[in-house]
């Protein structure tokens, strides 16, 4: 008999609701090579498994599958039903996932191959490192600004100034703190090149890759992360698409017959996003199509709205870069080089 198996997955253990015409059915298992193998001999052919998307969902998904039907990772925060439960278990949690998945009603999240998650891991890494880093800065800015010496935040882009700060007047406590403030940023700098340069030799493998790297404005490590974010381009629809998984699209209020359009959702990853614009602040500087896109924006909306459209634009011409394998010889007049990637 067909069952439909809801899995609320935690750090410890995971509740499993087992649903069928007949009957439905709970059990609680450890998160450990016993209760996973455990859950593993209570499964049939047959199952179809819904698991809630946790940090060790793609490990019981890998666990399990070609032992049933098939498995789907839900996305809790388009999961509503869930996050928005009044009686809010994990014994309700399990059972509602077991219960529409047999409804077919469950929102998907994509699967990451291994060497997806292993990027995403490192890119994330770098993000925290780079954040702590400008942290830090910002720490060494006041304490030179409390001690009277007005700086500027970019002066501490540069790794020769750090040896400088020594030799101004301040009380030698702060000559302390700056000393090891300096040699964790130091440290820091040297462990984010380190991840920089695997990023970009990551990078160099993955589909699409020349592709971006042929757009003005696109470096090594922006086009790991948007490849890494974008994963498989087909699974997008067309690029209005792409740009809502990018979170770049306006907030659209709808009541009765007035429209309203708000500012952009910022829904997906924040990081890739990122990347996205700070690619297109650069593309507009050597590109003619866009940099007057922007400037025309800019007159009418300010800078800021003309740069997130910009970025949208940007974002379609990648989407069609790799929809179509192009690569660009010559971007800024949208030349395609002779050959295609495969």
């Amino acid at each position: 008999m067909k069952r439909y198996v809801g899995v609320d997955l935690h750090k410890n253990n995971f509740q499993v609701c087992y649903l069928s015409k007949r009957e439905v059915k709970q059990e609680v298992f450890e998160v450990s090579r016993s209760g996973i193998e455990e859950f593993k001999e209570s499964l049939r052919r047959t199952d179809e498994v819904g698991i809630e998307a946790t940090g060790n969902a793609r490990y019981l998904t890998g666990e399990i599958e070609g032992q049933v039907k098939r498995v789907v990772i839900i996305n809790p925060w388009q999961f509503k039903v869930i996050s928005q439960s009044v009686k809010k278990t994990d014994e309700e949690d399990a059972k509602t996932i077991a219960k529409y998945m047999s409804k077919d009603l469950v929102p998907k999240v994509r699967m990451r191959s291994k060497e997806e998650q292993e990027i995403s891991s490192l890119i994330t890494t770098r993000d925290k490192l780079v954040k702590l880093r400008t942290s830090l800065k910002n720490k060494v800015h006041g304490i030179l600004n409390a001690n009277g010496y007005v700086t500027k935040k970019e002066m501490f882009s540069g790794k020769k100034v750090f040896e400088t700060i020594f030799d101004l007047e301040i009380s030698e406590a702060y000559k302390f703190e700056l000393k090891v403030i300096v040699g964790q940023i130091k440290s820091l700098t040297k462990s984010i090149d380190e991840i920089t340069e695997e990023l970009s030799k990551r990078g160099r493998g993955l589909k699409g890759y020349k592709s971006l790297k042929s757009i003005t404005g696109i470096g090594d490590v922006s086009a790991t992360i948007m490849l890494n974010a974008i994963g498989n381009v087909k699974d997008f629809e067309n690029e209005d698409k792409l740009s809502a998984y990018f979170g770049i699209v306006p907030r659209i209020s709808n009541s009765n017959e007035t429209i309203r359009q708000g500012r952009i959702t910022k829904m997906g990853n924040k990081i890739a996003r990122t990347a996205l614009v700070q690619s297109t602040l650069i593309a507009i500087r050597y590109n003619p199509y866009l940099r007057s896109f922007y400037e025309r924006l800019k007159a009418k909306k300010g800078s800021g709205k003309a740069i997130i459209a910009t970025s949208r634009k940007l974002l379609g011409i990648i989407y069609r870069a790799l929809k179509y394998d192009l690569v660009y010889e010559d971007f800024n007049r949208y030349q395609l080089a002779v050959t295609r990637t495969k």
